[in-house]
């Protein structure tokens, strides 16, 4: 039987504070300061999470795509503009002026998309089974 994570969408509302939420709720000696590449390792396991899967269950999830949304996507990719390689400045400047405008994917997208290429149809072994609530 898998291990059961939940994460509670009532409790963060920006990505740094959905990251120190994750890394209390799921992971074991270690903090996840969210990088996304980084995230994107941790679900494969090794890092505090069990090499063979798990269930992860996302309470309020509609309140994290809310507060997770457009706004705090412009505020994360303001802070990726300052930080950038000077050859990606431009893609990540067409990405925060789309986000400004209330289009393209958010970070509750972001989030999403990495957690479901764990998905236990699409790995060898174990995988992250997403509820969202």
């Amino acid at each position: 039987m898998k291990s059961r994570y939940v994460i509670d969408g009532s409790r963060f509302g920006t990505l740094e504070e959905f990251a120190a939420h994750f890394s209390e709720r799921v992971l074991r000696d270690h903090v996840w300061l969210g990088n996304l590449d980084a995230f994107d390792d941790i679900l494969y396991g090794g890092f505090g999470t069990p090499e063979e899967g798990f269930i992860l269950i996302w309470r309020d999830s509609a309140l994290s795509r809310a507060r997770l949304g457009h706004v705090e996507t412009a505020r994360q990719l303001h802070k990726r503009l300052a930080t950038c390689h000077p050859s990606n400045r431009g893609a990540v400047a067409t990405q925060l002026q789309r986000a400004q405008r209330g289009d393209g994917p958010t970070v509750f997208d972001w989030l999403l998309e990495i957690i479901r290429r764990h998905d236990p149809a699409e790995v060898d072994a174990g995988g992250i089974e997403l509820l969202l609530e």
